[in-house]
């Protein structure tokens, strides 16, 4: 699959399949909204301290996928399987915030 990381998207593999996500300008709101902040720079700031939620992990991983052009439900995304567990879905949400917001470099 091919991404375009200048237009912050990238590869996951969730549920068996490798997904295309993007965070939006759509899909940062769709997170503004659900994690209740009230714009970008509060958004991350929230993530920026390195601490995280499971919560936080699923919101962004859904958001990145509605941006990448998927269809799931919220329940759906929770429902899908990362090979590695924990440091799977932590790996996808970092290379996700930073395709979108940059890195500290």
């Amino acid at each position: 699959m091919m991404v375009n990381l200048h237009r912050g998207e990238i590869s996951a593999k969730l549920g068996g399949a490798e997904r295309r996500m993007c965070l939006t300008l759509g899909a940062l709101a769709q997170l503004e909204a659900e994690l209740q902040v009230g714009d970008l720079q509060s958004l991350a700031a929230r993530f920026s301290n390195g601490r995280i939620s499971a919560k936080d992990m699923a919101a962004i991983i859904h958001a990145g996928l509605c941006g990448g052009g998927h269809d799931f439900t919220r329940d759906e995304v929770e429902a899908l399987h990362a090979e590695g567990g924990l440091p799977a879905y932590a790996n996808i949400v970092t290379r996700l915030l930073e395709a979108t917001f940059g890195t500290a470099d």
